[in-house]
């Protein structure tokens, strides 16, 4: 399903996963923390497992059962707990510090920078993400990212799928919901997307979580598009 180019003005993109590698850029990370420590983990496991505590987390503040707190606070918290299961109980503060702040340092997937800057010579693209303004900043900085506006959960204090961040994040633009499109590899993501009103173009991932076959192949079929990688992306649209 396709809709015409003409009618959108901005896209705004999820980050993690669809933009950049965290699994393999987290796994890294790890390996070098643990290095100093004389210690050699399951750097993929433990990336894992730090990814598979933020959806919960994000929940628990989304449902009032902890204060808003942004997304380097729950990953801190996450991050404390799991540790001392992979024998790095022994970081320092500055340590877990600079860890935690791996995820402003997660690198591009190839065609990401190829792509965007392809996408941004026709619309408006912007970051649409659970991660913090400081993370997705530092993150652009890092990887090279050419965003010409980086918008967060974080501004409007519901994290997706509140509709109120899609929505927030169209009126920031200065663009109608329907002008805009959410761009993701996760259909969860844009199946909220596409109820608050905006539009949804699928981008495959195949390895954000490590070979896993036909993960990459969208179950749904109401998206607009569906693309191999950003440059794909902006083939279709006429870019």
């Amino acid at each position: 399903m396709t809709i015409d180019a003409t009618a959108l003005r901005a896209l705004t993109f999820d980050v993690f996963g669809t933009v950049v590698d965290w699994r393999g850029s987290i796994a890294r990370q790890a390996t070098l923390a643990a290095a100093p420590h004389g210690m050699q983990i399951d750097a993929s496991a433990f990336a894992d497992q730090w990814r598979a505590g933020y959806r919960p987390a994000m929940d628990r503040v989304r449902k009032g059962e902890l204060p808003w707190m942004n997304i380097d606070t729950l990953h801190r918290r996450i991050l404390d707990e799991m540790l001392p299961q992979f024998g790095l109980d022994a970081l320092s503060e500055r340590e877990r510090d600079h860890l935690n702040r791996a995820w402003h340092r997660l690198d591009p997937w190839p065609d990401s920078v190829a792509g965007l800057t392809r996408l941004k010579s026709k619309f408006v693209i912007a970051t649409l993400s659970n991660g913090n303004v400081a993370l997705l900043t530092n993150m652009a900085k890092h990887a090279g990212l050419p965003w010409d506006c980086i918008l967060s959960a974080e501004l409007f204090h519901h994290y997706k799928p509140d509709p109120e961040s899609y929505l927030g994040a169209a009126a920031m633009l200065g663009v109608k919901a329907g002008e805009t499109m959410m761009v993701a590899a996760h259909e969860d993501d844009l199946i909220a997307a596409r109820a608050a009103g905006l539009r949804t173009a699928f981008v495959r991932r195949p390895l954000e979580f490590g070979a896993r076959p036909g993960y990459d192949l969208p179950r749904e079929r109401g998206f607009d598009y569906v693309a191999d990688d950003f440059v794909d992306l902006a083939r279709q649209l006429g870019v």
